[in-house]
């Protein structure tokens, strides 16, 4: 029996956390500040959340638009208040003003998840060489999903980088679960299956209202039947 594609969906509190589940979301994506592409939640956030659903969460790890760490200590303090209110899992992903991962910041805030499993998210887009970022984080503790689109501008423009990807799954540096998020489209869904994609992250497409309206149940419930019948 084939593994059940990983359906992700972002959730703001505990109203998406609660439709994202009922429609049949995998796992929530835990950020707040859409405008900014989505910050650190409060840790009373994360707690409510935890509380309301029993599906996994992934709390996202960034302190400001872009795609900078900023201050890592304060980072990594913030990282174990999360821990405190019940987060297990989380998304992060640091790259320096050339483009490149920074690492010195990655590893001092997985040092502070000590093994929880963590996503490097939509920063490979905008990174210099995603091949050299993916080597340099391998064997990562605790690595174990890149969110990408394939490209900066999105699921359209980085489609041939995302089929070649999903080629190399188990080369080095590409072990780790390829969740495809960024402009994805229904349309999309079949492409990506067939080369062995086998996780989904929506945001916007969770909320046909846009995203002053919370998350739909019956938008996630579609999502989850083409990802499942694809």
């Amino acid at each position: 029996m084939s593994k059940r594609a990983v359906l992700e969906v972002i959730a703001l509190g505990v109203e998406d956390a609660v439709a994202a589940q009922a429609g049949g979301a995998d796992r929530l994506e835990l950020v707040t500040d859409m405008a900014a592409d989505g910050l650190t939640p409060s840790a009373a956030t994360v707690a409510g959340i935890r509380r309301a659903v029993d599906i996994s969460l992934r709390v996202m790890l960034r302190p400001a638009d872009g795609f900078a760490a900023g201050d890592v200590d304060r980072l990594a303090g913030v990282a174990a208040g999360l821990r405190e209110a019940g987060a297990e899992e989380f998304v992060l992903g640091f790259l320096d003003a050339d483009g490149e991962v920074d690492l010195a910041a990655v590893e001092r805030v997985v040092g502070v998840l000590d093994g929880c499993p963590w996503t490097f998210h939509r920063a490979i887009d905008r990174a210099a060489d995603r091949d050299a970022l993916r080597k340099q984080l391998d064997g990562m503790p605790g690595l174990d999903t890149y969110l990408t689109a394939g490209a900066a501008g999105g699921v359209d423009d980085g489609l041939a980088v995302l089929l070649d990807e999903a080629g190399r799954a188990g080369e080095p540096g590409y072990e780790q679960q390829l969740l495809v998020g960024g402009g994805l489209r229904l349309d999309h869904v079949p492409t990506l299956v067939k080369a062995g994609v086998d996780g989904f992250h929506i945001g916007g497409a969770a909320r046909p209202r846009g995203w002053a309206e919370p998350v739909s149940a019956e938008a996630v419930a579609k999502w989850r039947a083409a990802v499942d019948g694809s």
